[in-house]
């Protein structure tokens, strides 16, 4: 099983907007990390995120690339809550996955489901990035495969 991890698009400041919605720059990086994955073979049936805006319009960026995922709004995504919530989730999950959240909630969930530790802070999120982490079915251990930054991407 491989899961996606991605960071939302940077938002526009609570002060300029309370709701906190993609910038142009955060939905064209969103867009462009997004398209370059896409054309790089990810694929996914669920495209799961919070429900602060700035996940949602990064979450259906995706969407539109993927026409055959279904996006959908979850609990437990947003930037303090506890990761063990979805670390549980994951256990049982066959079909791969794409996340779309906020820090320290992203980097928390990947630290504990690669080392047991949600403090570990092993892996580092960018804006618009992914973290692809795979599952290795027969002894559940998770690795990660790649991380895709939006500056890596053309």
């Amino acid at each position: 099983m491989r899961l996606y991890l991605v960071q939302h698009g940077e938002a526009k400041p609570e002060s300029e907007d309370p709701a906190r919605p993609l910038t142009e720059q955060g939905r064209r990086e969103a867009e462009r990390v997004a398209r370059f994955a896409v054309q790089h073979g990810v694929r996914v049936l669920r495209i799961v995120h919070s429900g602060k805006l700035r996940a949602r319009q990064t979450a259906e960026v995706w969407g539109q690339l993927l026409p055959e995922a279904r996006v959908e709004e979850a609990d437990g995504l947003d930037p303090n809550d506890d990761p063990a919530r979805w670390a549980d989730r994951l256990r049982d999950a066959t079909e791969d996955l794409l996340l779309v959240g906020h820090l320290p909630h992203l980097r928390r969930l990947a630290d504990l489901l690669l080392c047991g530790e949600p403090e570990r802070q092993l892996v580092t999120f960018r804006m618009a990035g992914v973290v692809c982490l795979e599952r290795d079915d027969p002894t559940g251990r998770w690795s990660v495969r790649w991380i895709l930054p939006p500056e890596l991407v053309p």
